[in-house]
């Protein structure tokens, strides 16, 4: 089982600098790579440079520009050029699949924010037995950063990537081989249904309180952006002024960030400490959030009719605030974890679909939901909450998994 650990990274002045530098060469060759790319593409009849051949450009490289590339781990220069040739695998893959393609972009120094090591040992080396109080890691080019170690690494460690985060440092320690921990077993099976209104509804009918972080800060962040916006008419946007307005709001992005991060932990914690078995529904955000593509007017050349964006604006951003992928992807971690179980299942028609789980007699029909909050079969009359009825469909589906008839 493969795990990552993020630790806070305690630099001093000149190491600190010295990441700084380490970052800005890195992104320096990023773009470098991707010039080269795009280059041989246009002028060299459609040409194009492999990973391959880029990687083995790096010692020429290293050795004409010693003091910037030439100081830095080779294996992370590696990993920094593999990044790039993912983003391009990645275009190709939309272009054939018809997906809006995303060119890869080049990167500024304050956007590229992550240096990975591939192997402990090549250019790091994570100090699993200090010799005194603190944990280091050692970087080359670096030195010796001391680490902010909250908690014990276990397994192999296999990476080692060092990442900023505004004006703060971290590792994040990437293992394999780490044993599980099994919870006791306690025989209970659930299903949930996400939401805005309660980001979760279990099929106990147990409302889980969404807490906004978004909606809560609003206002602050409103103001610290209306600030921000009139810098940009200004013809010296790089002053003091400028850049603490620029630090305000991305503080406040990142203490909703970390809020959102802790309450999704906390909450998949207690699910998995009470449960087996947890289903849920296989949901696409992404799809989910896209604006609606416009509706042209078939009586009016070059007109639009209304499509409803501006009222979707305001679901997408309540979606995208709860954070449903990102709790997804930790509740599976924290069930493989303690030897739980997760399974998702099709979403469709869950809240449409009366209930099997507490004796309905299964129809679908669109009709079946009266309201937001409110089902009402038209066949059978089931009254129930929506949302439980959604969490029973999925335990449902769930069990229909679990006894191998899905």
């Amino acid at each position: 089982m493969m795990r990552a650990y993020k630790f806070r990274l305690r630099p001093t002045v000149r190491q600190e600098q010295a990441l700084r530098e380490m970052l800005a060469d890195h992104c320096s060759l990023y773009n470098a790579a991707l010039q080269e790319r795009r280059d041989a593409y246009r002028h060299s009849s459609k040409t194009s440079i492999t990973y391959g051949q880029q990687s083995a450009q790096l010692k020429e490289i290293r050795t004409f520009d010693a003091e910037r590339q030439g100081r830095w781990s080779f294996s992370s220069q590696q990993a920094t050029l593999r990044r790039l040739n993912k983003a391009f695998a990645a275009f190709f893959r939309r272009v054939k699949t018809g997906q809006t393609p995303g060119y890869p972009r080049f990167k500024g120094v304050g956007h590229f924010d992550t240096v990975e090591f591939p192997k402990d040992g090549d250019g790091c080396r994570w100090d699993s037995t200090p010799h005194d109080t603190q944990t280091r890691v050692r970087l080359q080019g670096v030195g010796h950063v001391r680490v902010h170690q909250h908690r014990p690494v276990r397994g192999r460690v296999k990476t080692v990537s060092v990442k900023r985060e505004g004006k703060h440092w971290y590792v994040i320690v990437a293992c394999d081989n780490v044993s599980a921990e099994p919870l006791p077993a306690t025989g209970s099976i659930v299903g949930i249904d996400m939401g805005t209104v309660h980001f979760f509804t279990d099929s106990n009918g147990n409302h889980e309180e969404n807490p906004r972080f978004l909606e809560s800060t609003a206002e602050e962040l409103a103001k610290a952006q209306q600030h921000l916006s009139t810098f940009r008419k200004c013809t010296k946007r790089r002053t003091k002024k400028h850049r603490a307005a620029v630090r305000r709001v991305a503080k406040l992005h990142a203490k909703i960030r970390r809020q959102r991060l802790d309450y999704h932990h906390k909450t998949a914690l207690a699910l998995v400490r009470e449960h087996d078995v947890i289903g849920h529904e296989k949901l696409n955000t992404a799809g989910m959030t896209k604006a609606p593509a416009p509706k042209p007017d078939p009586y009016n050349d070059g007109a639009y009719l209304p499509n409803g964006a501006a009222a979707k604006t305001g679901l997408n951003r309540n979606i995208l605030d709860a954070g449903w992928g990102q709790f997804h992807a930790i509740l599976a971690r924290k069930a493989e974890s303690a030897a739980r179980r997760v399974i998702a299942v099709d979403a469709r028609n869950t809240s449409r679909t009366c209930p099997p789980e507490i004796g309905g007699c299964g129809h679908v029909a669109k009709e079946n939901r009266v309201t937001q909050a409110k089902f009402e079969c038209v066949k059978c009359g089931l009254v129930e909450n929506a949302d439980r009825v959604g969490a029973l469909n999925v335990l449902h589906r769930a069990g229909l998994v679990l006894s191998g008839g899905a």
